[in-house]
């Protein structure tokens, strides 16, 4: 399990196309620290698991079904990433429960810059929009944030100083994909209300 409070903004530094799927070879050096073989760490959201790890690299495999569900298929040699490793048991949860399981993509519709912050508007694909609702939680990227409008097929989240400087989201560009996870809770009460209704 993640939080969505990226803890760096790494490299992708080679990629090798192995058919039905890829080998990803990443830089980061504050996740790789005491990194092993077959532990979890967050790429743009989506949980990977280290096959080797040397120096401040890790690889990972990434299967057809990742790279059709998310956006790590167009990621090239140089592309920043936002890494995350899984929470401690015991340790502060500070943005909110995320499985690293992305649910689909969005698009980057527009930036509007302000002062302090910078609002972004993000594409939902059809299906996603009844999980998202405004104050709630949604993670882009990896990124933990804060729904501020919630519309039938688009949202938008207020970005602050810091995730503009230390996450890709200060980097994307109106156009570029987007990793998207809903709050898991939410899906479940979905199933669960679902469920109710068909015993009734």
């Amino acid at each position: 399990m993640f939080t969505g409070i990226v803890e760096e903004l790494g490299e992708v530094t080679a990629v090798e196309n192995l058919g039905d799927s890829s080998r990803f070879r990443l830089r980061g050096p504050v996740v790789t620290e005491g990194a092993r073989h077959g532990d979890s760490i967050a790429v743009n959201g989506v949980c990977l698991t280290v096959v080797e790890h040397e120096g401040d690299e890790f690889t990972a495999d990434v299967m057809a079904e990742t790279l059709d569900r998310s956006s790590l298929g167009a990621l090239t040699v140089g592309s920043r990433v936002n890494l995350e490793r899984p929470t401690a048991v015991g340790a502060r949860l500070g943005g909110h429960i995320v499985q690293g399981h992305v649910d689909g993509t969005g698009t980057v519709l527009e930036r509007r810059p302000s002062e302090n912050w910078e609002i972004v508007k993000v594409s939902l694909p059809a299906g996603l929009s009844r999980y998202v609702v405004e104050k709630g939680s949604i993670t882009v990227d990896g990124i933990s944030l804060t729904v501020v409008e919630a519309g039938p097929d688009h949202f938008t989240v207020s970005l602050i100083p810091t995730t503009l400087a230390l996450t890709t989201l200060g980097l994307k560009q109106p156009g570029d994909p987007v990793n998207l996870e809903v709050d898991v809770v939410a899906k479940y009460v979905e199933r669960l209300l679902a469920n109710q209704g068909a015993g009734r």
